[in-house]
């Protein structure tokens, strides 16, 4: 009888110490071990369904994931190359028009890309931007001297850093070619891009995650 009530405090430890290690683990895990997961989940949620299933092509089955992506790279194009000219022409920093020549030579290169694949499996394209998009573009249009430097930085950085997360996704999950090639562009492209925004020394990091 006294082993086995000692046997069931000694349980009873134990689970107690289970409770507090796994208390612990669900205050430190967050900020550290569970940011991939918060990625993986940001990314996951920046693609829509058009609700049209998966399609046959030539180049492997399309589904709504690889659409969506690729009417963002174009939709991406349609206001990201106008801030890059915005940035060659009007950057007050040399770091600033060095990231404009990026944006304009690898927004090109994708838009291109993007119409290409687009009509070889029928997938409609945006024309214009998106009201977000546009607002970004008049955000810059309104800005002067060094402020036009940051508020551009400001914009491109956060959607780079969004789309980022969905190219690798793409890229991982995808079963078509023509799809898995332009993913494999896009992500050394936005890399590239995150990269000499990043180089002006204008990005707020602690604002990053406010994304809108």
């Amino acid at each position: 009888m006294r082993f086995a009530m000692t046997s069931g405090r000694a349980v009873g430890t134990v689970l107690i110490v289970i409770a507090l290690v796994a208390t612990l683990a669900g205050l430190v895990l967050p900020s550290d071990m569970l940011a991939g997961n918060r990625a993986s989940a940001i990314a996951r949620a920046a693609w829509q369904d058009d609700g049209k299933g998966t399609w046959k092509t030539e180049y492997g089955p399309l589904t709504a994931m690889d659409r969506d992506f690729l009417r963002k790279v174009r939709a991406a194009g349609l206001w990201e190359l106008p801030a890059g000219r915005s940035a060659q022409e009007r950057g007050t920093r040399k770091s600033v028009r060095i990231a404009g020549n990026h944006l304009v030579d690898g927004h090109t290169e994708l838009d291109k890309r993007a119409v290409t694949a687009g009509r070889a499996m029928n997938v409609s394209l945006p024309t214009q931007p998106t009201g977000s998009q546009q607002e970004y573009l008049d955000d810059m249009e309104k800005a002067q001297g060094e402020e036009f430097d940051q508020v551009l930085v400001d914009h491109l950085r956060k959607q780079h850093g969004v789309v980022f997360g969905l190219v690798g996704l793409v890229r991982d999950q995808t079963k078509n070619s023509m799809i898995r090639s332009l993913a494999t562009r896009a992500n050394a492209i936005v890399l590239d891009h995150i990269t000499v925004l990043e180089d002006t020394g204008l990005v707020n990091f602690e604002e990053l995650n406010d994304v809108k």
